[in-house]
């Protein structure tokens, strides 16, 4: 059964979800007029503005972390260190573009999640399955992927995170054989710690990620720092081998180009989830003044994910001995670890523990926050939300103690259906987007701090929110201002 599904899915991805995916990011690219690149500064400044509200709001930088929670797992430490080791150094490259690609997607979905969330008094959700069902009238397709988003990420990759806690923990305390013992004992401690976090809803995952995902990347970065400033006059050649070997001849000569490709394109999106329709669940619950703000923050999100974090990760492996690219048998975090090892001793096996640790308990709550948003969605909370917290710490226990082998094959069958039934929601919503981007930019020409009303795009259907109840959205008299302006 398992190879069945891995077959599904790779045929998925090769031939449907990664050309849909890279040419999506470049039409929307074209749409958004490169905004993921030209406007890297409003990025910084959107993410560190304050809320204007209430005690109980979510501020873009809440959004941002609940994202990270989920975005930054083991796949920047594993999937990266795959990527190299089958890809060869050329995959990196192609990490690369994939995000800058997938920022001007992530800027549109993550809009969209704005736009079109529900909820009042700084109490919102949104997602895919809503601008699906509100913008395009499609309740069948909402439905679909709210059903497979609940599934892949509340539960299978609870379990794949959960399991990747306990093979850390194995590899630093359980000795050869590993420990039963020690797997219950995890397991248990994780779930326990799990319901705790879930069970006091969306504020209490905000106020852990908040807290918990910054130190994950100090350490994970600190100890990435300490490694390229140790061999710091190689980092200018590894770079050159990472863009040399995206284009080289030897893999062209030898068709390793075309798997440089497709690993860094796969491992790049699975990474930073550009385009799967998981990260508008969190941008929507942001009190913003204007939808754009949280585009721009997600975009930045991407950035954060691919650009720094998997980056760091490939220059530890490069560092250490690039002959473990092209098929090596060592893959995954043993990679990374044994990279680790090889420049820092073997106490830096168990600081990475403790930071796939992090990585993975982050991705738990993040992958939580975006099943309970659609649960609501199909069901409206009630006995329903309260089966599926009991299902997720069932299914985090499960993972710790199982093997995931089909669990991790089902994963990479739901996800690219998930990136297809997005893609084809997004796409024809690209010129709403573009509509709200050129209005943010009016008023910031103008020299004003941006707010949106639903009244300043009246042909737009079924927006629930922005109609200036909240006192985040209040335009003031900045229309007068703004009108003054143009007369100037």
């Amino acid at each position: 059964m398992t190879e069945l599904l891995d077959t599904l899915s790779g045929s998925l991805w090769t031939y449907l979800a990664i050309p849909m995916l890279v040419l999506s990011g470049l039409y929307l690219t074209l749409v958004c007029r490169g905004m993921q690149i030209r406007m890297i500064p409003e990025m910084f400044r959107v993410l560190g503005e304050r809320t204007k509200g209430e005690e109980g709001s979510i501020s873009s930088f809440k959004a941002f972390t609940i994202s990270a929670a989920s975005r930054v797992g083991t796949g920047n430490i594993a999937g990266v260190a795959t990527a190299i080791a089958l890809g060869g150094p050329g995959a990196v490259f192609w990490m690369w573009v994939v995000a800058l690609l997938g920022g001007a997607t992530s800027f549109v979905e993550s809009t969209l999640g704005q736009l079109y969330k529900s909820g009042r008094l700084y109490r919102y959700h949104g997602g895919p399955a809503y601008y699906i069902q509100q913008a395009l009238g499609w309740r069948w397709l909402a439905v679909s992927f709210a059903l497979m988003i609940s599934v892949t990420y509340g539960l299978v990759f609870n379990s794949v995170q959960a399991n990747s806690i306990v093979d850390a923990m194995q590899g630093s305390f359980g000795g050869p054989q590993g420990s039963v013992a020690l797997s219950w004992t995890v397991g248990i401690a994780l779930a326990l710690l799990t319901a705790v976090v879930i069970f006091g809803g969306v504020q209490s995952i905000s106020k852990v990620s908040v807290t918990v995902v910054p130190v994950m990347a100090l350490l994970y970065l600190g100890i990435g720092a300490v490694v390229v400033a140790l061999d710091f006059e190689r980092v200018p050649g590894v770079i050159a081998d990472i863009v040399a070997h995206a284009f080289g001849w030897r893999e062209i000569a030898g068709g390793g180009m075309g798997i440089a490709i497709m690993m860094g394109v796969r491992r790049g999106l699975f990474s930073n989830e550009a385009g799967m329709g998981s990260v508008p669940n969190a941008s929507a619950t942001a009190a913003v003044s204007h939808p754009v703000k949280q585009g721009l923050v997600q975009t930045l999100g991407v950035y954060f994910d691919t650009l720094v974090i998997c980056t760091m990760t490939a220059l530890i492996i490069l560092l250490a001995g690039p002959e473990h690219a092209y098929g090596d048998a060592t893959t995954g975090a043993s990679l990374t670890q044994w990279a680790l090892a090889q420049q820092l001793g073997g106490w830096a096996v168990h600081y990475l523990t403790f930071a796939i640790l992090l990585f993975a308990f982050t991705s738990v709550i993040g992958n939580y926050y975006y099943g309970e948003s659609n649960i609501q969605y199909m069901f409206g909370g009630g006995i329903w939300l309260l089966l599926f917290r009991l299902l997720v710490v069932a299914f985090v226990l499960l993972g710790s103690v199982a093997q995931v082998s089909m669990v991790w094959a089902m994963a990479d069958l739901f996800m690219p259906l998930l990136a297809l039934i997005n893609l084809v929601a997004i796409l024809p919503l690209s010129g709403t987007v573009a509509r709200l981007l050129g209005h943010y930019m009016e008023q910031r020409r103008a020299g004003l701090e941006p707010i949106f009303h639903r009244d300043d795009m009246p042909d737009l259907k079924n927006i629930e929110c922005w109609d200036g109840s909240d006192p985040v959205t209040h335009r003031d008299d900045r229309e007068a201002l703004l009108a003054q302006e143009k007369a100037s």
